[in-house]
């Protein structure tokens, strides 16, 4: 896969799931179509996960601002539901 950007390889993933939901492609065609899609997904994930590494809040302690790793919204690492 070429590199691209997680707007790009998001767009594409849409692309895919448009063309294997309208049901048109022979079975060969749509397992290649899987596979990429699966390959976007993953690599959309590790963008995601190194975005999420790089947001910190910032909280005063003490009079001090101190750094602190950002949670998510419900505390923790969320998952895509199969």
């Amino acid at each position: 896969m070429a590199k691209k950007s997680f707007e790009e390889a998001l767009a594409r993933l849409e692309e895919i799931t448009a063309e294997l939901e309208d049901g048109d492609l022979s079975l060969e065609k749509s397992l290649k179509k899987f596979d990429e899609g699966i390959k976007l997904a993953e690599f959309c994930n590790a963008q995601l996960a190194e975005a999420k590494a790089k947001v910190e809040i910032l909280l005063e302690r003490d009079g001090r601002l101190e750094a602190t790793p950002f949670a998510g919204a419900n505390g923790g690492d969320q998952t895509v539901p199969e």
